[in-house]
């Protein structure tokens, strides 16, 4: 366990903001320390989740308008610049059965991974944001050799935030460096991958954004599902999740059912890696109105604001979102909703968010708690062991947010019910960015999880679980 000295926070913050004297960074500074202000008192009660947003809230409520900088116009929609490759898969009908395996064909290597000796893209049935048995498409990657006796260990990857457009899917384009070099290296330490795409890229419907229990039963049911496939039979029955940012929020949410759905489905599910993994995000969104952000922030979190209320909107339509909304924050959603991360930030490059909102989202009726059960993520009820990183001058999921999250994660491990406290939890920080993170934590994270899959896993007090 490595836990942050409050000192080295407050150098890495002070760096951060000092290196430019941008509104930009002002603002991400405001937000992370806010968010850790907020996350803190979320922290000590459930009740007190409702303050946490309340404290950014007070302070757009006394921003005058004339102190509102709203930045450009929204900008045009541009083309995709890719192309994506389907490798030939129609996806299908999925049958009444969630984690069925439906169609399968090689995958073109042009989207695949050069450490792997069998690279498969396959369609399977899952669940939807609306509670529907929904299909979804992912990627099944196997290392070089001969399998080990019993069959690869597998590793469930949770991408990132790739956005919400089809012609997004991680499984219809090349991988980038970062994400090449880190699934290889997992591959050459002998593990299989299983790849979920999301329900809603390359699949019917949309993709759920930061919805974790939907995007954690798509994990789940991929790696199920894997098993009825052509080179099923040479995967183990042991394995774990991975997963960066949206998807270091996906790992977790995961982390909190797969014991249980492993145990009926005949696996040994062993333990999480989460890296840059989101949270409280729910109480900063829910601050947002006319007044807040006061300055554009930069582009990538103005794209996770649009990709969340988009998601959000289409996922509880009886909420009315719309109330809330400008023409042109319906026209930037519109956007978000058909678009990849690259497009979304040419859309709102330059942008205040603060221009898509008549009125603050918390004066919407039945808005708050909705938003919180589609997306917060919680701290206890880990029942296996769980690996955190986070990159110390990370701007994407401030570092703050790190703080307040690792440090309460870890902490469950001592304080609360017994029946939820939390197995084991490793915490790990890095003299790096958002996507740093993922590399930098290869050194730690390789041995966590040799461990966890070559050791017997220890007994967990939480209720209801079971440990094969």
């Amino acid at each position: 366990m490595t836990l942050l000295p409050f000192s080295c926070l407050k150098t890495a913050l002070t760096t951060r903001v000092k290196t430019s004297a941008s509104p930009l960074r002002h603002a991400v500074a405001f937000l992370g320390s806010v968010a850790l202000v907020g996350g803190s008192l979320a922290a000590e009660a459930a009740p007190a989740h409702a303050q946490s947003s309340d404290v950014i809230g007070s302070f757009a409520d006394v921003t005058p308008a004339s102190a509102v900088d709203l930045g450009e116009a929204p900008h045009p929609l541009p083309g995709y610049g890719g192309t994506p490759v389907d490798s030939g898969l129609v996806v299908g009908t999925p049958p009444a059965e969630t984690g069925k395996a439906m169609n399968e064909v090689s995958l073109d290597p042009s989207v695949g991974l050069s450490s792997a000796a069998v690279q498969r893209r396959f369609s399977y049935s899952t669940v939807n944001q609306h509670g529907e048995v929904a299909a979804s498409t992912a990627s099944l990657f196997l290392p070089k050799g001969p399998a080990p006796k019993g069959g690869w260990p597998v590793l469930a990857w949770a991408h990132g935030t790739v956005g919400l457009g089809d012609q997004c899917t991680p499984s219809m384009n090349p991988q980038g460096e970062r994400d090449h070099k880190y699934l290889n290296h997992w591959l050459e330490e002998g593990y299989a991958i299983v790849a979920t795409d999301y329900v809603g890229l390359g699949s019917p419907g949309m993709h759920s954004y930061l919805n974790g229990k939907v995007n954690a039963a798509n994990v789940v049911d991929s790696v199920i599902a894997s098993r009825e496939l052509k080179e099923g039979q040479e995967l183990s029955k042991k394995w774990a999740v991975i997963g960066q940012s949206q998807g270091g929020g996906s790992a977790l949410h995961v982390a909190l059912s797969a014991t249980k759905r492993s145990v009926d489905a005949g696996l040994d599910y062993r333990g999480a890696v989460a890296t840059g993994a989101p949270a409280y995000i729910e109480e900063i969104v829910l601050a947002a109105g006319p007044t807040f952000p006061p300055v554009p922030l930069l582009s990538g979190l103005s794209v996770y604001s649009l990709y969340i209320l988009a998601a959000f909107q289409e996922a509880h339509p009886e909420v009315d979102l719309n109330s809330a909304l400008t023409d042109e924050g319906r026209q930037m959603i519109a956007a978000a909703k058909k678009s990849c991360n690259d497009q979304t930030a040419a859309v709102v490059k330059g942008v205040n968010v603060a221009r898509a909102f008549r009125k603050p989202l918390r004066d919407v009726p039945g808005l708050a708690t909705a938003l919180r059960d589609f997306m917060s993520t919680p701290t206890s009820g880990y029942d296996k062991p769980v690996f955190l990183g986070h990159g110390l001058t990370d701007i994407d999921v401030p570092s703050p947010i790190g703080v307040v999250l690792n440090s309460d994660m870890w902490l469950h491990q001592f304080i609360g019910d017994a029946k939820k406290r939390n197995l084991r939890v490793d915490v790990h920080w890095y003299p790096t960015d958002h996507s740093g993170t993922v590399l930098a934590s290869m050194k730690d994270s390789t041995p966590f999880l040799h461990e966890i899959f070559t050791q017997k896993p220890p007994t967990s007090s939480i209720s209801g679980s079971s440990v094969v």
